[in-house]
C-alpha cells in the first residue's frame, strides 16, 4: 500500500468500528451513535463538530496554501431492522437492530481518516458528513445541503461490497447504482357478501392486472427497468366477505433517472384508469425514494487512479449495482463518486443475517480517503 495509514489509526478505527456495531440504531432515530462519534472526533481529533439535530459534520481547514476546493466524505449512521443472530463479542445492544450493510465501518473510516490525518497539514479544507436515515433515503436531501453551504467541490464515499475480492477497488463513471422507490398503491371499492359480489366493488381483479400490465411493460423496455412486487393484499380471507379495499406495494428500480420517471408514471396511469373501469377510488404514495447514483467521470478515474497507484487491486463494472444509494443527492451538486472495497467474494451478503463488516479493509478504505485529499 503506497499511502501509509498510521498503525494506531487502522487500530483505533477498528476499535470504534466495533462500539458503533454494538450500538446499532434505526434510520432516523441514531442519538447514541451520533453522540459516539461527535465525542469520538472532539476528544482524539482536532476536527470541529458541529451538531445539526439528525445529523452532524466535522471539519478541518488547511493548514498551507492550496489552490483545490473542500472536499466532503459521506458516511450512514443507521442500522437495519434485522435481529443480530451470530456470536460477536461487540454484537448489537438493541433486539432486532444490527449494521448488517456496514455503515459502522463506514463511519469508522471516516473517523479513521480523522485520526490519520493527526499532525498532517493540509492544503484544503476537509468536511466529514455523517448521515441519518441512509437505508430509507431519508437523510441525504439535508445534508447534501452542506455542499452548496459550504462551496464544496468534490464529494466523495465507499461502501463495501461482498461478492468482490478482498481489498478491491470497484468503480465506475456515470451510472454506479440505481434509482428506487417503494410505491403504495390503495384501491378503495365497496365491501359485500362473497354470496353477493355483484353488490360491492372488489379491487382484486384490478389490482391483479395492474401487476400484470407492470410486468408487461418492464418486459418492452429490455434491460435497467425491474418491477418487484413486495406486497399485494385484498381481504382478510374471510370466505363469506368480498373485500372492498386493497393494496400493491410495488419496488420499482432503474438504471437511469428517465427509465424511473416513465415507469413511475406508467404505474400511476394503469392503476388510475384500471381503478376508474371498476369504480374503484385509488391513491399512492410514494416511500424510500432514491434517485440514481452518478459518478462524474474526472472523479471516478481519479478514484481508480488512486487505487492502482497504492497497488489495490482495481474492477471496472460494466453496469451499476442494482441496490440504491442516496449518495446521488450529493454529486446533484457536486462532482463526486462512490466507490466500493470488496469484502471477499464467499462473505456473507449485506442485509443477511450473518453478515458483519470486514474489519480488513478499513485501513484500505482510509488509505483511499486520504489518497484523494
Amino acid at each position: 500500500m503506497d499511502i501509509p495509514v498510521p498503525r494506531d489509526a487502522a487500530l483505533k478505527a477498528v476499535k470504534a468500528r466495533r462500539a458503533l456495531h454494538a450500538l446499532a440504531e434505526i434510520s432516523m432515530r441514531e442519538e447514541k451513535t451520533r453522540a459516539y462519534a461527535a465525542a469520538y472526533l472532539r476528544d482524539f481529533t482536532s476536527f470541529r463538530v458541529e451538531d445539526r439535530g439528525l445529523w452532524l459534520y466535522a471539519f478541518r481547514g488547511r493548514d498551507v496554501k492550496g489552490e483545490k476546493g473542500p472536499v466532503a466524505f459521506v458516511a450512514d449512521l443507521d442500522a437495519l431492522p434485522i435481529d443480530e443472530t451470530v456470536s460477536l463479542p461487540w454484537a448489537s445492544v438493541h433486539p432486532g437492530v444490527s449494521h448488517k450493510c456496514g455503515h459502522d465501518g463506514h463511519m469508522a473510516a471516516l473517523l479513521g481518516l480523522a485520526l490519520a490525518l493527526e499532525g498532517k497539514p493540509l492544503s484544503r479544507d476537509v468536511y466529514l458528513i455523517l448521515e441519518p436515515g441512509e437505508e430509507i433515503g431519508a437523510g441525504g436531501e439535508m445534508c447534501a445541503a452542506l455542499i452548496g453551504e459550504k462551496n464544496i467541490s468534490e464529494v466523495y464515499a465507499f461502501h463495501n461490497r461482498p461478492g468482490y475480492p478482498e481489498g478491491a477497488v470497484v468503480c465506475r463513471d456515470g451510472p454506479i447504482q440505481c434509482a428506487s422507490m417503494g410505491l403504495r398503491l390503495v384501491f378503495e371499492g365497496k365491501t359485500s357478501h362473497a354470496a353477493e359480489s355483484e353488490a360491492g366493488r372488489n379491487p382484486a381483479a384490478a389490482m391483479a392486472r395492474l401487476v400484470i400490465a407492470m410486468e408487461d411493460f418492464v418486459s418492452s423496455r429490455g434491460e435497467g427497468v425491474w418491477c418487484t412486487v413486495a406486497g399485494l393484499k385484498a381481504g382478510e380471507g374471510d370466505f363469506g366477505i368480498s373485500p372492498g379495499m386493497g393494496e400493491v406495494c410495488l419496488t420499482l428500480r432503474a438504471e437511469r433517472e428517465e427509465d424511473m420517471d416513465d415507469l413511475r408514471a406508467f404505474a400511476d396511469r394503469t392503476a388510475r384508469h384500471l381503478a376508474d373501469k371498476d369504480g374503484l377510488k385509488v391513491t399512492a404514495e410514494e416511500r424510500d425514494v432514491f434517485p440514481e447514483t452518478r459518478n462524474d467521470r474526472a472523479s471516478a478515474e481519479k478514484v481508480l487512479a488512486r487505487a492502482e497507484k497504492a497497488g489495490f487491486p482495481v474492477i471496472r463494472p460494466d453496469r451499476p449495482w442494482r441496490a440504491s444509494e442516496d449518495f446521488g443527492r450529493y454529486t446533484r451538486k457536486c462532482p463526486g463518486a462512490m466507490f466500493y472495497i470488496g469484502c471477499g467474494e464467499e462473505w456473507p451478503a449485506l442485509h443477511t443475517a450473518g453478515y458483519d463488516f470486514n474489519d480488513a479493509i478499513l485501513p484500505e478504505a482510509i488509505a483511499m480517503f486520504l489518497s484523494l485529499i
